[in-house]
Formats: structure tokens, C-alpha cells, sequence
């Protein structure tokens, strides 16, 4: 029997710092996050980090927590229940980190009797610290305590046709009636040695001005590419004049070049530059969290206005879009099809 499991980010149990603590404690500790030595992550996470950051965090997730809960898991959890009615396969919904642990999700489906999944994670993009952590973490498990257990997993679909179409419209949608000079697209950021590390044929990213642009196999696992090539795409797609619209990396942690432009530092240029009216997408998530609702909706915005920018319109992610949710139904259908036994 075949079952799909999606794979979402997570979330502390609550908005108080214990929690935060807890969670963040694990996130930061993932050799994939900080891929540095594990005597180096550990003074750098549990000496510094852990000491001074979850009493900020948690007042930043305080200012966007819901009464039902994270709006992370109660976003991802209203697409499980939207996707399952597309769907006659079993659905379990899992977290990279927290409580909500890839091993209960697996358990679920077994536990219905599955012997054949389908892990998504919801990300557009391949990322080391996104995509690859949930499937090493995955296989790890399943070796461990579902060794009959068959699984594969979904691909990047930063661009399938299908995907550039929905968050096209979804984008056009929440600009309708709406003015705007410049569309940002802001993706969460990762230091640039992780694309370095990501690069499987060792030599071609560079992180230039053309490598991205150049074709290469180098692109099937390549963050900034995929990232890139979405903001090609949905501006091809919406006839977006060029200037108009622009990348930039938000979320940048400790004193290791990350990927550029900064978003913080896009906005701020923008605003003094002369733009009055704004609008960012923030296509490297699929469900709104802290990072889009408070680093963007709130500190964005704060930024734009403070250098004499006007209307700031931030754009919801995908959530359970309609659209979204059934193109979600299509490939899981499409898996399993493909799949059957003859």
C-alpha cells in the first residue's frame, strides 16, 4: 500500500523562550545548517547562541503566533487536509524539527499499513539545509526502524511548468487593484559555501555573474540557480518589465558570506532610491511563518517606510491555494500511478 508523507520546516511548541530554546537548539545544531566541525557548531550553538537569541525569538514569534498554534504547522496541516481530498493515498504531515518528528510521521502511514512512500518535502527548491537534511534524516530513519519500508521522493519543482503557472497566478492575485514600481523576490539565504558544497561537478559554480545563467548538471542540486530561475520564470510568465522586479536573500546568520543581495538591504536600497509603492514574494517557502510574517511583513515593511517608502505589499505564500493543493493531489496521483506494480 502506498502512503505520502510531507516534510515541512517546523516550529517550537510555543512562542516562550523555553521552547524556542529547545527548537532552535536542534535546528542550529544540524551539521547541514551549520556545516562546520562539530566542536566549532557546538561553542558557536549551546556557548553563544542559545544564550542570547531565544529571548529575541521568542518575542518575534509571539508578534505572529496564532491562537490555534505555529501558523507553520496550522498552514501545513490545512494543506495536508486540502491535498488528502485530491488524493486516495493515506497523508501524514511531518517536521524536519520539533515535535512533530519524521519517524512519528512514517509510523502513521505504516501504522495503516503502508509499505511505499512518497516523501515531499515542501520545498521549491534543493537546498543543503531545506531538502537534503529531511531526506538523509528520512533515510536514516527508515533504515533504522522501517527497513522493509520502499520510498522515494519528490524532485526541486522550482521549475515544473505546472508550479510556475500556480505561484504566477497566485502572485497576480494578491496584485490585483494593487500598485506597485518594483516585485521582490525574496528567498530565505544560505552561506555560500553551501553552494560550493552542492556542486556536483566541482568546478562550475562560482557564484559569478554568469554561472548560474550558464547551463550546467550543476543546477540540479544548486540553490542560487533554482532561486535565480523562479524570479526568470514567474517574470516571464507575468509579463514583468525588466527593472522591475529583482532577487534578494533574506535571513543571514553569523559573519560567513551569504548569499546577495541582502533583502534587508534591497529595501532599504529601493526605498532611498526613489520607490514609493513595493511589493515581495517569498517563493523559497510554500507556507507563511516567522520568516515571511515578521521579517518580512513586519521588519520589511518597517525598513521601507523608515527611507520614505509608501505602500509595502507583502504577498502571501502559497498556504493551501487551491491551485496548490490540487497540484499537490496531481503529482502524488501521478507518483502512484506511475508506481503500480504490473
Amino acid at each position: 500500500m502506498k502512503g505520502v508523507l510531507l516534510v515541512n520546516l517546523g516550529s517550537p511548541d510555543s512562542p516562550e523562550p523555553k521552547d524556542v530554546k529547545k527548537y532552535l537548539g536542534e535546528f542550529l545544531m544540524d551539521e547541514r545548517v551549520i556545516d562546520v566541525p562539530l566542536w566549532a557548531r557546538t561553542l558557536l550553538v549551546k556557548g553563544i547562541i542559545l544564550n542570547t537569541r531565544p529571548k529575541a525569538s521568542a518575542a518575534a514569534y509571539k508578534k505572529i503566533w496564532w491562537e490555534e498554534g505555529s501558523p507553520l504547522i496550522v498552514l501545513s496541516e490545512r494543506l495536508k487536509d486540502g491535498v488528502q481530498e485530491h488524493t486516495d493515498l493515506p497523508i501524514a504531515l511531518a517536521m524536519r524539527y520539533g515535535s512533530m518528528t519524521i519517524k512519528e510521521g512514517l509510523q502513521e502511514l505504516v501504522n495503516k499499513g503502508c509499505d511505499d512512500v512518497f516523501l515531499i518535502p515542501l520545498y521549491p527548491q534543493f537546498a543543503m539545509a531545506t531538502t537534503e537534511t529531511i531526506l538523509v534524516l528520512a533515510e536514516e530513519i527508515r533504515q533504522a526502524h522501517f527497513p522493509n519500508l520502499k520510498m522515494d521522493s519528490l524532485p526541486a519543482f522550482y521549475n515544473k511548468p505546472d508550479y510556475i503557472d500556480v505561484l504566477s497566478n497566485s502572485i497576480k492575485q494578491s496584485l490585483e487593484g494593487k500598485d506597485f514600481e518594483h516585485l521582490l523576490f525574496s528567498y530565505h539565504g544560505v552561506p555560500e559555501r553551501h553552494i560550493k558544497k552542492s556542486d556536483i561537478t566541482n568546478s562550475h559554480c562560482k557564484i559569478d555573474g554568469s554561472c548560474c545563467a550558464t547551463p550546467s548538471k550543476a543546477h540540479e542540486f544548486c540553490y542560487r540557480h533554482q532561486c535565480l530561475e523562479v524570479t526568470r520564470l514567474v517574470g516571464e510568465k507575468l509579463n514583468l518589465e525588466p527593472g522591475t522586479f529583482s532577487t534578494s536573500f533574506q535571513s543571514r546568520l553569523g559573519f560567513d558570506p551569504w548569499l546577495q543581495p541582502y533583502t534587508d538591504r534591497t529595501i532599504e536600497r529601493l526605498g532611498k532610491k526613489g520607490i514609493k509603492t513595493m511589493a515581495i514574494a517569498t517563493p523559497a517557502f510554500v507556507s507563511d511563518c516567522l520568516e515571511t510574517l515578521e521579517e518580512i511583513a513586519m521588519e520589511g515593511e518597517e525598513i521601507f517606510h523608515e527611507v520614505g517608502g509608501e505602500k509595502f505589499t507583502t504577498i502571501p505564500c502559497l498556504n493551501t491555494d487551491k491551485n496548490w493543493v490540487a497540484l499537490l493531489g496531481k503529482w502524488i496521483n501521478e507518483w502512484s500511478k506511475a508506481n503500480v506494480v504490473a
